[in-house]
């Protein structure tokens, strides 16, 4: 028998105003990472809410509109190719958290990051809670509107570069992916620090992961 789904924690703790941090991208050949921020009503609830890589596009897309709506507050920013490239994906994914909070128009009291990993913020204390976004609303949110924010990029730059298709793969090292950067190069936005795996070829430009 099929288990029901467990409903996410609504919250970490109740003293402070908690915002869930996410990020999208971070294992792609090609494009930003993108990450978001979300303070969201203690009884928010919806059921499709969950990790973003657990549901459909659709209903990433569905979601969307109503975390934007119904937050307290949200942030979406990114961080470009050729930053990671410079300061390395890890570094990267930090500093797109913190530009999201950045924009947070309202200034939580505790941040819930999904991971194990995470640079203070200010003088904000932080929770890392590996798989949290399965596990808590605010950062469920967050992963859907970092997915989302950074799909609706790739699509909007695949006409410029469509052999690659983007619009599909969302810079992902799929097979087709791969046989364009081997038979034309990378774009300006492929990450040129990043190579497949430690075990196969390395891309068609200077490999430094």
């Amino acid at each position: 028998m099929k288990k029901a789904k467990v409903k996410l924690h609504s919250f970490f703790q109740t003293e402070l105003t908690e915002a869930g941090c996410d990020e999208a991208g971070r294992g792609c050949l090609a494009g930003p990472v993108f990450a978001a921020a979300v303070i969201l009503p203690k009884d928010f609830f919806h059921p499709l809410l969950n990790d973003s890589k657990q549901i459909n596009e659709s209903q990433r897309k569905l979601l969307r509109p109503v975390i934007e709506k119904e937050s307290i507050a949200w942030a979406v920013a990114s961080v470009s190719a050729e930053e990671i490239d410079s300061i390395n994906i890890l570094n990267a994914s930090f500093l797109a958290m913190h530009r999201a909070l950045d924009l947070l128009k309202r200034k939580p009291g505790l941040l819930l990051i999904d991971g194990n990993r995470f640079r203070k913020y200010k003088n904000v204390p932080h929770k890392c809670i590996v798989g949290g976004d399965g596990l808590y609303a605010s950062i469920a949110a967050a992963s859907v509107l970092a997915k989302t924010s950074r799909d609706q990029f790739m699509e909007g730059i695949h006409p410029d570069f469509p052999d690659y298709c983007w619009n599909q793969n969302k810079g992902y090292g799929t097979l087709k992916h791969r046989k364009a950067l081997t038979e034309l190069g990378p774009s300006p936005y492929h990450r040129k620090s990043f190579r497949l795996h430690k075990t196969e070829a390395e891309l068609p430009f200077n490999s430094v992961l």
